[in-house]
């Protein structure tokens, strides 16, 4: 049954909220704008992934309209000098920074542009759901700017450096199929309309899981996979004995040893 919260009250109407038993889900709410990201809508998003309740255990991340995000609300920064530019840079690294390691995980939906700064903002959701409509694009380049929300470091590592190049200098545009089979942006790729359905499901899945559990993943994996081999090895020793220690996942074990939990099937 869908559930509806003005949590938390300070968000501005371009952050809109809504509950569905433990997921939340937040949508980008500037449709006018294609989504674009003004300083307002980066602080509301701010204010959002830091004070997740308890009773949420997943949050899907979506945009209203035609669009995901299409970046940067340019109109913003065309004029700014150099302080200015200084603190949208650290207003969105901060947001993806929240975004990268919340507590829950993210999932977000990709339809329409998922540009720039858009591109940047998915790439700090754990689960990404294209859309066939999706489209991505890093034109930077093309505008004379820069990755400005910590792109420059996550992109990289999701697709590839050459590829993050070749898209600010070339300007080129990947599709949502590209985006899912060649570039490995996206884990799903859904029919149209599909992606908030297909999200929530994987966000319901998701939410089963212990809570405990989850929270190891998306905090351990980013750090692992930036440490050496053999500090990464350790890391993984510190959070089995975290994560196995804890009592629901002691009884989830149980449970499946003793026949009460479905075993893995093809799906």
């Amino acid at each position: 049954m869908k559930e509806k919260t003005d949590w938390p009250a300070s968000l501005p109407p371009c952050v809109r909220i809504e509950r569905r038993g433990g997921i939340a889900i937040v949508t980008l709410n500037r449709p006018e704008k294609r989504n674009s990201l003004s300083d307002e809508l980066v602080i509301g998003l701010q204010t959002f992934f830091s004070t997740i309740p308890r009773d949420v255990q997943a949050v899907v991340m979506t945009g209203a309209g035609e669009h995901f995000c299409a970046g940067l609300d340019l109109n913003e920064i065309k004029e700014a000098g150099t302080a200015e530019n200084f603190e949208t840079c650290a207003i969105g690294q901060r947001l993806n920074d929240t975004i990268q390691f919340c507590k829950v995980p993210v999932i977000a939906v990709l339809h329409g542009a998922v540009i720039g700064g858009g591109m940047e903002l998915a790439a700090a959701a754990h689960i990404r759901i294209a859309e066939p409509s999706a489209y991505y694009a890093l034109p930077e380049g093309t505008r004379g700017i820069f990755l400005g929300s910590g792109g420059s470091v996550r992109l990289p590592r999701l697709i590839g450096a050459s590829q993050v190049v070749d898209m600010m200098l070339s300007g080129r545009v990947f599709d949502a199929v590209e985006g899912r089979n060649f570039l490995r942006f996206s884990q799903y790729l859904v029919e149209a309309g599909d992606g908030l359905q297909k999200a929530i499901a994987v966000a319901e899945k998701v939410a089963k899981n212990a809570p405990l559990a989850n929270y190891a993943v998306i905090q351990a994996i980013p750090r692992i996979t930036e440490q050496e081999p053999a500090n990464g090895l350790f890391t993984e020793m510190l959070m089995v004995t975290l994560a196995q220690g804890d009592d629901e996942a002691k009884g989830r074990l149980r449970d499946f040893l003793d026949r009460k939990a479905g075993r893995v099937v093809p799906q």
